[in-house]
């Protein structure tokens, strides 16, 4: 198994993590792809004075498209649940398809737990240094 994905659970196919990989998420006009470094996000968390931080969204709740409203309301819930750490706005862009995130400067195990509990199969780490990495909803 790659460094770039952690914790990777059998029932994900193939083709969606092929999508992970290809998707291009951008925060702070950055842009983060799985198993790259960032030499300007490694910037952006000296800034923010991180070690880490977490790319994550509630959209599309285990891959399965919503209404944008319903979409739009449980990222306001989201950013409701991060309001103890800085957040900016991102998004994550595929083939023919985007969703909103946020780049949480949050650890990364309190970041997954809200993660999981807005039902979300995966978010992206970021670590100074180091190449962003899938980490998948154990459950």
């Amino acid at each position: 198994m790659s460094k770039a994905i952690v914790c990777l659970p059998d029932r994900v196919p193939a083709s969606l993590l092929r999508a992970y990989r290809a998707t291009i998420y951008e925060a702070a006009g950055i842009a983060v792809r799985i198993g790259r470094r960032s030499p300007s996000l490694d910037r952006l968390l000296v800034a923010e004075r991180a070690r880490s931080a977490v790319l994550l969204t509630a959209w599309n709740p285990y891959s399965h498209r919503m209404p944008e409203g319903w979409n739009r309301r449980m990222q306001h819930a989201l950013a409701a649940r991060l309001r103890r750490w800085v957040v900016r706005p991102a998004c994550g862009r595929g083939r023919g398809w985007a969703e909103a995130h946020v780049l949480a400067f949050a650890p990364e195990a309190p970041a997954c737990r809200i993660a999981w509990r807005f039902r979300q199969r995966a978010v992206v780490v970021v670590r100074r240094g180091q190449a962003a990495r899938l980490r998948f909803n154990p459950g």
